[in-house]
């Protein structure tokens, strides 16, 4: 279903741990495959609203903060940039435990210091909500983050959620699951294959 090089359009919550490792193992991905990765935003705060049983509990407002950071610079300065300040704020959400450095993250990213404003702004909450929209619209509404859409209108067009991986495949192996992964997601009759996870996700 699926020839020559490939975009992977990548959804993302920066508060997930599992969807950072998945995230690492995407770009190990690109590094061995002939695929781009084109990230984009979603929202666990979105995801999980309105549910009894909500998984972040008290989390939920937090959760705003990083997400609207991304909208600010996915609207500002593209995707490139969202890329490197989801590098830069993940490291330091999960494998330091540092939870207010937006700041310090912008830096990083060579992104204006002004935009961790953002994380207090609603107003960038129709931009999050419409992005992770997309994102569902794709794959259904049973399913978290990340979220990955394949191909295009000419050679196909594929999305699913995951997969969830840890600890995080390198080199030639994340390429192996790629091919994997593509097979899968080319079968239109298959919707679903899952085994228990970590409780506590590894770092790398």
């Amino acid at each position: 279903m699926f020839e020559g090089p490939l975009t992977a359009d990548f959804w993302f919550d920066p508060s997930c741990p599992y969807t950072w490792l998945t995230s690492r193992w995407m770009l190990e991905a690109q590094r061995v495959r002939p695929v781009t990765v084109r990230w984009r935003v979603m929202s666990l705060a979105v995801l999980n609203e309105g549910r009894q049983d909500n998984p972040e509990g008290e989390w939920g407002d937090f959760l705003w903060r990083p997400v609207r950071i991304c909208a600010a610079v996915a609207e500002e300065f593209g995707e490139e940039a969202l890329g490197r300040l989801f590098t830069a704020l993940g490291a330091r959400l999960h494998e330091r435990g540092e939870w207010d450095t937006a700041g310090a993250a912008l830096a990083e990213a060579g992104l204006p210091a002004r935009l961790a404003s953002a994380a207090d702004s609603p107003g960038w909450d129709p931009a999050v909500r419409a992005s992770h929209a997309e994102a569902m619209a794709l794959v259904g509404p049973e399913v978290g983050t990340p979220v990955i859409a394949v191909g295009g209108e000419r050679g196909g067009r594929a999305a699913f959620f995951g997969p969830v991986v840890a600890p995080v495949p390198r080199g030639e192996q994340a390429g192996r699951l790629w091919d994997g992964v593509l097979l899968l997601a080319g079968e239109p009759g298959f919707h679903e294959l899952k085994r228990s996870r970590p409780e506590q996700p590894p770092t790398g």
